[in-house]
C-alpha cells in the first residue's frame, strides 16, 4: 500500500533533483518498502499515470499475484515507475 501522502513526498523528491538513477536511489533510501523503476514515459504502454507532470509521470504498480501489472489503487499498489517525458517526441512534424 502507498498512501496519498508518500505519493506527494515522491513527487516532490522527484521534482527537485534530476531525473536519473541517483534520484531513484534518493527515492529508495527514503521510501523503504516501496519499489521504485526509472525509464522514459514512452516505454509505458497502456498504463495511466497516477500523476503527470511537465518533466515526468508517476505510475503505480501492483506486485501481487507474483506478477507486476499497473494500477491505480493505492491500496495495492508496491512500486512507483518514475517516468521521464521526452520533449523531443512531443514535437508536431510540419508537413
Amino acid at each position: 500500500m502507498i498512501s496519498s501522502e508518500q505519493l506527494t513526498q515522491i513527487d516532490k523528491v522527484a521534482r527537485k533533483m534530476p531525473l536519473s538513477d541517483a534520484m531513484v536511489s534518493q527515492l529508495r533510501s527514503s521510501f523503504p518498502g516501496i519499489h521504485f523503476t526509472y525509464c522514459m514515459d514512452d516505454d509505458v504502454e497502456e498504463a495511466t499515470p497516477v500523476l503527470e507532470g511537465s518533466a515526468f509521470n508517476l505510475y503505480l504498480i501492483d506486485s501481487r499475484n507474483h506478477c507486476l501489472s499497473f494500477t491505480s489503487d493505492l491500496a495495492v499498489a508496491s512500486g512507483v515507475v518514475v517516468a521521464e517525458i521526452d520533449s523531443m517526441n512531443d514535437f508536431e512534424s510540419e508537413e
